[in-house]
């Protein structure tokens, strides 16, 4: 699940000056708004600063004051209210993940926009709104063509460059989505996980009225488990390893959980009938590692699944690309 944290509290100080950032001086008295700054004579302007958790080693996050990102034309500042942790944000900080250092991650957020750039027209000041990280390069073919995600000279917010886990981030205006009042902040910074998921149902070419499984109950997983139930699904049942994953998934709405076990453990709460069951009803295995079968042992536990490699397909008329599988490709992980 991605753990929502505001961004807040109180700054240790500056251990490291960020590429990109200025060196900040120390004892910066606060401005009547509340924000920090001090003026930088040899740019002739005010420079702001902010907190920001930025990764400045493998393993090394520092909460650190930072230059504030500035507008520029087309752009829009938010005053970030939530963001999330990602599961690629993982490796990014505990295994040589970051595309250089230091660099502040964060690409599923929300809050609210406080300055536009000149030419901004779709969203104002005090527009509560969610970030939509990519940002294609809108010139190839594939971005011509509308498949903004095949682009190949993309860069992505909070890991290509700087992200949301700071007090304040700036993306191109077609990258704020406003949403409504009404909605929490924190349901808002769930965005783009959220699209994450449909977009696989999409190109599963899900149709209502089916049984689904969904194979890990992890954020994307749940997300596409309420998806398939927002589409009209017959029954979604749900496996992971982890009891509380199920158990949230059951709050979600799933109808049926199981937990798998790896080889060797005592108890065997998802047995292989019951697979073959599932299989008979026409349940669909159709989720991030393109399962075509879960295999079972002789003594009745599940002990992996077989699947295959999938690519993209040629474009059809409007352009969008479905994947296909590839031939040969089929091979099996042990559970």
């Amino acid at each position: 699940m991605a753990y929502i944290h505001p961004m807040q509290g109180e700054s240790e100080g500056a251990t490291l000056a960020p590429s990109g950032f200025i060196p900040l001086p120390s004892g910066i008295p606060p401005l009547p708004s509340g924000r920090k700054g001090f003026s930088l004579l040899s740019r002739k302007e005010k420079i702001y600063i902010m907190k920001a958790a930025v990764v400045v080693a493998n393993e090394d996050v520092q909460y650190q004051e930072v230059e504030e990102p500035k507008v520029t034309k087309g752009t829009v500042k938010i005053k970030v209210r939530y963001s999330g942790i990602c599961g690629s944000d993982i490796p990014r900080v505990l295994n040589h993940g970051v595309h250089f250092y230091p660099i502040v991650l964060g690409h599923e957020f929300s809050g609210d926009v406080v300055e536009v750039g000149e030419g901004v027209t779709k969203v104002k000041v005090g527009d509560r709104v969610s970030g939509a990280p990519l940002l294609p390069c809108m010139k190839c073919d594939d971005c011509q063509q509308g498949n903004f995600s095949l682009c190949k000279h993309y860069s992505f917010i909070g890991s290509r460059q700087q992200g949301s886990n700071a007090d304040y981030v700036v993306v191109p205006e077609q990258n704020a989505v406003p949403f409504d009042k009404t909605v929490p902040y924190e349901q808002g910074a769930m965005f783009e996980p959220a699209t994450v998921a449909i977009h696989g149902v999409f190109q599963n070419d899900y149709h209502g009225g089916e049984y689904v499984a969904i194979l890990g109950g992890g954020t994307v997983g749940m997300f596409t488990m309420q998806w398939t139930k927002i589409f009209g699904s017959k029954k979604v049942v749900v496996f992971d390893i982890s009891d509380e994953r199920l158990a949230l998934a059951k709050r979600l709405g799933a109808e049926e959980v199981y937990i798998v076990y790896r080889r060797g453990m005592e108890e065997l709460p998802a047995r292989k009938e019951e697979v073959e069951h599932a299989e008979e009803e026409g349940i669909i295995f159709k989720t991030l590692n393109n399962p075509v079968e879960i295999l079972g042992n002789d003594e009745g536990m599940v002990c992996g699944m077989k699947c295959v490699e999938m690519e993209l397909g040629e474009p059809d008329a409007s352009g969008r690309r479905s994947p296909v599988e590839i031939p040969g490709s089929e091979y099996e992980i042990e559970a």
